[in-house]
């Protein structure tokens, strides 16, 4: 059997020890201070750092990955006689699954009988990172490149993504409510309860007020709909904002006795647009 390498990018909020871990290489998607020249990658700014700066005013903004810096990292394994599963961030938020098809195709021309496979995953933040669990779950047990990627095209129809934010205000810079909206929201403390549809985009659900009532909104989520909720595997990513994701996840053991498999932070990518403050919940259910 062929060997391959399982690559993802920075979308999917799994920290570097955890993806060396999993034995999966990643890609640096950027992002830069509004009105500055310079990029950083994940890797060069801390989280606490970032949020901090986001509380204080800073606006970031994003840049998806670009042929050059996707072709740098996957070719040498093509060339070494590997093949390549990029698990990639969901083409409904980022434009680097198009690109990253187009270079694949270009690398597999240059070295026949290499396969460079691009899934676009659909899914964002932590979403990502479980979707690609499954194929390092299915190379663990065997499977060969096909396998893999069979494993993370079954779980996307059924990958739910929940969250909430703390503040209206980011949602409002990238056009996801209006700024009334937000304004309104902010003083009735009001929080939106969103999730991420079939083509991956973003969607507000319902609002509801105060913060504890939004974080149980999403538990309850997953009790209606996760396949199952007492043994599925779920992750949990925050922005800054831990306690909030030990209280969610002591709900659904309260209810359930099912630790997440996961807690992890929202890194700049994904926090640029949602803001410090905002909560997630991924895992398997009946309906996206």
């Amino acid at each position: 059997m062929t060997q391959y390498t399982i690559f993802t990018d920075t979308g999917c909020d799994i920290l570097p020890d955890k993806l060396a871990e999993w034995g999966v290489k990643n890609i640096d998607l950027t992002f830069h201070k509004e009105g500055e020249n310079r990029e950083y990658t994940q890797a060069e700014m801390p989280t606490k750092q970032f949020y901090d700066n986001m509380r204080a005013g800073t606006v970031y903004r994003t840049a998806a990955a670009n042929a050059e810096t996707i072709a740098s990292a996957i070719e040498p394994e093509l060339k070494a006689g590997r093949d390549v599963l990029y698990v990639c961030f969901g083409s409904g938020l980022s434009s680097t699954v198009g690109t990253a098809k187009l270079t694949a195709s270009e690398l597999e021309h240059k070295y026949p009988g290499r396969r460079a496979v691009v899934i676009d995953t659909l899914c964002a933040s932590a979403g990502h990172g479980l979707v690609l669990w499954f194929a390092v779950e299915a190379k663990q047990k065997g499977a060969d490149l096909d396998g893999a990627a069979k494993a993370v095209e079954d779980a996307i129809p059924n990958l739910c993504h929940w969250f909430t934010v703390d503040d209206l205000v980011y949602l409002k810079r990238g056009g996801r409510v209006s700024a009334a909206a937000a304004f309104f929201g902010g003083m009735l403390n009001i929080k939106p309860v969103l999730h991420v549809d079939d083509e991956g985009h973003l969607i507000p659900m319902s609002k509801v007020r105060g913060r504890m009532a939004s974080i149980k909104a999403i538990a309850k989520k997953y009790a209606e709909t996760a396949l199952d909720p007492e043994h599925g595997v779920y992750f949990i990513s925050n922005g800054d904002c831990p306690e909030d994701a030990k209280k969610l996840e002591s709900i659904i053991v309260s209810e359930f006795g099912n630790h997440a498999a996961l807690i992890t932070d929202i890194g700049p990518v994904i926090g640029a647009h949602s803001g410090p403050g905002t909560l997630a919940l991924f895992f398997l259910g009946s309906k996206r």
